[in-house]
C-alpha cells in the first residue's frame, strides 16, 4: 500500500498540495455522488430531441469519464467534468424544436465548438481572459456559484417552488392528507432534514462529511419506502429508493449516436448563431467555475492566476468535442466540483476517482441512477454555503469593487446563470470605474475593456 501511496504522491504531487490518498479518494466520491444525477437527467433531455436515451447514457458516462481524465492528465486539478446543465436544454428545446435542426446537426455545432475552443486554449485567449478579471470579482464569482447551486439544491429537493412571485417556500399545509405526508412531502421533509444532518457533520468537522450526509439522507428515504411513507409513482417523478437490478449489468449499445454528426448547414447563418451561442455560455460557465472552485480552494496564485490553467481549459475543450462524437451536448466542467474540493480534494487523484465512477456507472447503472435528487440536495446546500464564505476576501471598502462584485453575485442565482453574473459584473466593474475615473488606479487591462463591449453587444445583438 506505502508502495502504491509512494506512485501516487510523484504523480499527483500530494503533499505540495496539502492532501493524502484518503482524502483525495473521499472527494472525488462526494464530487461524482453530486452530479451523479446528470446521468439520468441527460438522456432524459436529449430523448426529447429524438436521440437514443441508452445511446445517451452510455455517451454521457464515457464523455465524462474520458474529459475527467483529461483533466487529471492536462492540469492535475480535482475538476470534474460531464456534459453540462443548460447546454444539453438549449440543444433540446431551442436548436432541435425551436430553430428546427435534427440532433445530428447540432451535435455537429458542439462538435465545431470543441474545435474553436481547443484553438482559443492553444493560443492562450481563454486564459489571457481569465488573468484579465481582477481578484475581488473573482472572490465574487465563487460567491455567486455558492448562491447559484445553493438554490439549485433548493429547487431539486422542492424546498423552493414556482409561484405567483416566482419562486416560495413549499408549503406543508397542503402535503399532509388524513394525517399523513404525501410522498412529496415526505421528500421535502427529507431534504430538510438532511441539510441539518450535513451542516451538522460539517461543524463537527467529520471526514467525509457531505458524502456522509448525501448517504445518510438517502437511507432515511430507504426506511420512510420501506415503513410506506414514500411511495414510489414513476408517472409522479417518485421512483423507488432502491436500485433496480431487473435489466442487469449490461452496457447500453452508443451506436445510435456515435458518430452522427450532420455539418450539411455549417456554412448557414443559422449555424454560426448556434455555434455562438454554445461558446459563448461554454466558456463563461467554465471559465466562472474555474475562478469560483480554484478561488475557494486557494489554489489562485498571489496575481490571481490559475497554474496550469490551459491544461484545464484544454481537458474541457477535447472534452467538448469527443462528447459530440459520442452522441451528447457540450461537456463542461461542473461546478459541483466545489463538493469535492470542499471535501478536501485539491489534485488530479480527486479526478481520476471521479472519473472511475463514471465508468463503473456503465455497469452499474441501477445503483447510481437510484440516488434522489433530495438526497444530494444538501450537499448542493451546504456546499453554497462554504463557497460563499469567499465573500470575506472581498475589500468592502471600496465601493468601485465591491459594486461590481455585487451586481455579479445576485446575477447567478436571480438570472440563473454563471456566464450572465460574470457578464454583469465585468461591464459594471469597467464602467463604474470608467466614469468614476479610477480606471488608471485600478490599471483595467484592455482586455477587460474588450470583454464589456463584447458583453453589451451580446446584450443587443442576441
Amino acid at each position: 500500500m506505502k508502495g502504491n501511496e509512494g506512485f501516487l504522491e510523484k504523480v499527483f504531487h500530494l503533499s505540495d498540495r496539502h492532501t493524502d490518498v484518503k482524502t483525495e479518494i473521499m472527494a472525488g466520491i462526494t464530487t461524482f455522488m453530486t452530479m451523479a444525477y446528470i446521468l439520468a437527467v441527460n438522456p432524459s433531455i436529449l430523448s426529447e430531441a429524438g436521440m437514443d436515451s441508452g445511446a445517451v447514457f452510455t455517451a454521457t458516462a464515457l464523455a465524462a469519464m474520458v474529459a475527467t481524465l483529461l483533466m487529471a492528465a492536462l492540469a492535475n486539478y480535482p475538476f470534474v467534468l460531464a456534459p453540462g446543465m443548460g447546454l444539453n436544454a438549449y440543444f433540446t428545446y431551442t436548436v432541435v424544436m425551436g430553430m428546427g435542426y435534427t440532433w445530428q446537426m447540432a451535435l455537429a455545432a458542439v462538435f465545431v465548438e470543441g474545435i474553436v475552443f481547443i484553438v482559443l486554449s492553444l493560443t492562450n485567449v481563454r486564459e489571457a481572459i481569465f488573468n484579465s478579471i481582477p481578484m475581488n470579482l473573482k472572490h465574487a464569482v465563487s460567491v455567486g456559484i455558492g448562491l447559484f447551486i445553493a438554490f439549485i439544491g433548493l429547487q431539486n429537493a422542492k424546498i423552493v417552488v414556482d409561484s405567483s412571485t416566482l419562486v416560495t417556500l413549499y408549503s406543508f399545509s397542503g402535503s399532509v392528507k388524513n394525517g399523513v405526508f404525501t410522498t412529496e412531502g415526505i421528500t421535502v421533509l427529507l431534504a430538510i432534514i438532511g441539510i441539518l444532518i450535513t451542516g451538522i457533520l460539517v461543524v463537527k468537522n467529520v471526514k467525509g462529511s457531505i458524502l456522509w450526509g448525501i448517504l445518510g439522507t438517502w437511507v432515511l428515504g430507504m426506511i420512510c419506502q420501506l415503513v410506506g411513507l414514500y411511495r414510489p409513482d414513476a408517472t409522479a417523478g417518485f421512483y423507488s429508493m432502491f436500485p433496480d437490478f431487473s435489466g442487469g449489468f449490461g452496457i447500453r449499445s452508443m451506436m445510435p449516436t456515435f458518430m452522427k454528426m450532420d455539418f450539411s448547414r455549417i456554412l448557414s447563418l443559422d449555424f454560426l448563431v448556434v455555434l455562438f451561442a454554445f461558446l459563448f455560455v461554454d466558456m463563461f460557465d467554465t471559465l466562472g467555475t474555474l475562478i469560483g472552485v480554484a478561488s475557494k480552494a486557494d489554489m489562485l496564485d498571489k496575481d490571481g492566476k490559475l497554474p496550469n490553467i490551459r491544461g484545464a481549459l484544454l481537458s474541457d475543450a477535447l472534452g467538448t468535442s469527443i462528447g459530440a462524437v459520442f452522441g451528447t451536448s457540450t461537456t463542461t466542467t461542473f461546478v459541483e466540483s466545489a463538493s469535492g474540493v470542499a471535501e478536501g480534494g485539491r489534485t488530479g487523484l480527486t479526478a481520476v476517482v471521479a472519473a472511475i465512477l463514471f465508468g463503473l456507472s456503465l455497469f452499474l447503472s441501477p445503483i447510481f441512477l437510484a440516488i434522489p435528487s433530495f438526497a444530494t440536495a444538501p450537499a448542493l446546500v451546504v456546499v453554497g454555503f462554504l463557497m460563499m464564505t469567499s465573500i470575506t476576501k472581498i475589500d468592502f471598502k471600496d465601493y468601485s469593487e465591491t459594486i461590481p462584485c455585487y451586481i455579479c453575485i445576485i446575477a447567478m442565482p436571480f438570472m440563473y446563470s454563471i456566464s450572465e453574473g460574470i457578464s454583469l459584473g465585468v461591464i459594471s466593474y469597467v464602467v463604474i470605474n470608467l466614469v468614476c475615473g479610477r480606471a488608471k488606479e485600478k490599471k483595467i487591462s484592455a482586455l477587460m475593456y474588450v470583454l464589456a463591449v463584447f458583453f453589451v453587444l451580446k446584450y443587443i445583438l442576441i
